[in-house]
């Protein structure tokens, strides 16, 4: 993986030379994991004019699952606890280092820190490095891919033995903590972002945060985790029908979800427009009424965020990419009924090979449980 890291640092540091900019400071915490590996809690990664240093307030953690820091890189190491000064400390080293210019992520340094290391280093040059980083993060290589793959496992694991168990009578919180304690059973560094279970007239809502509301049978239940692997954060969602068979309605709204997300899914191909994507399933769900209340966006990326580039919602502006990691989730809720969700992860491919790779792969089929 070293050589891995240090193509990603050339590559950011050529768009810092094409910029005007010596050097480059990089702090937000996933970029710098992108950049540099696992690293300690609150470093900062220096691309510096003679070499790169990871600046960090002690030694790098004892995480062998989330691996480690990139052994070519230097590890800077100060007193203290850590936080904001690690930045301004990067900073006076890439003065001492020659550098008469320096690229900092303005969208994640605080006013009050970026103020700081202008006071520190008066003559560095700041200029801002904007989401270059995360622009490169976009495309992933097959290492990145096969984390989320194996974490699209270990959640597809958890949520098919949570529905060979008796759910009637359970919480939303209790279902939620037994899931993500699955994940952690199976081998993932732990859940994605937290748990949603919903039943009843919850089924449906997007982010919606467990209660103490317990299963009953004629529910919609809908349940969305996610497992991080080495990382790397994956997300599926499903809807299911509590008890014998479900009843009419339920069974029209679960196919309208279904047919929207099948829309957006097979519009998952290299060249297409972001707003392409989101358009094809928001257009299935739009014509049945249901416009109004559909979320921002049907799909996101993911990768060492469970939210991050691209952006498939309405007016979001570029194009995929092959290897690139998305989401897939339209949704329905009827306030007082429930709704249904329906959520995969899937990796952007070439009609040639294949077309988009499904990751998550529990059945998408109306389960009565």
């Amino acid at each position: 993986m070293s050589e891995v890291y240090a193509t990603r640092r050339t590559r950011l540091r050529d768009r810092c030379h094409a910029g005007g900019s010596a050097a480059a400071l990089i702090s937000r915490p996933a970029n710098v994991r992108y950049l540099a590996g696992a690293a300690p809690r609150g470093a900062v990664l220096l691309l510096g004019e003679r070499e790169d240093l990871l600046v960090c307030a002690g030694p790098p953690d004892e995480r062998p699952a989330e691996g480690r820091p990139d052994e070519s890189l230097r590890l800077h190491t100060l007193p203290g606890p850590g936080g904001g000064f690690l930045a301004i400390a990067a900073a006076d080293l890439a003065t001492a280092q020659g550098a008469d210019s320096l690229a900092v992520e303005e969208h994640h340094l605080t006013v009050a820190r970026h103020r700081a290391i202008g006071s520190v280093a008066p003559e560095l040059r700041l200029a801002d490095l904007g989401t270059a980083v995360e622009q490169l993060r976009v495309v992933k290589d097959e290492e990145e891919i096969s984390c989320l793959r194996i974490g699209a496992e270990i959640a597809d694991q958890a949520l098919g033995e949570l529905l060979e168990s008796i759910l009637v009578g359970r919480t939303e919180r209790h279902l939620a903590l037994e899931l993500e304690r699955r994940l952690v059973d199976h081998g993932a560094d732990g859940p994605a972002f937290p748990t949603s279970v919903a039943t009843g007239a919850n089924s449906g809502r997007r982010g919606h945060r467990p209660t103490d509301r317990r299963v009953e049978e004629g529910d919609f239940l809908s349940v969305c985790l996610g497992a991080t692997y080495r990382g790397y954060r994956c997300e599926i969602g499903r809807t299911f029908v509590i008890g014998t068979s479900p009843a009419d309605w339920q069974i029209e709204l679960y196919d309208l979800v279904f047919a929207a997300q099948r829309a957006g899914r097979e519009m998952l191909a290299p060249g297409t427009a972001y707003r392409e994507v989101d358009r094809a399933a928001r257009q299935v769900l739009d014509s049945a009424g249901h416009g109004p209340g559909l979320p921002a966006l049907i799909g996101h990326g993911v990768g060492l965020e469970i939210d991050e580039d691209p952006q498939l919602g309405p007016t979001a502006m570029g194009k995929l990419d092959a290897c690139v990691p998305v989401t897939v989730e339209p949704g329905v809720h009827l306030p007082g009924r429930g709704g249904v969700r329906i959520d995969d992860t899937l990796v952007v491919r070439p009609e040639a090979d294949g077309g988009p790779e499904l990751l998550t792969i529990t059945t998408k089929e109306l389960l009565a449980l």
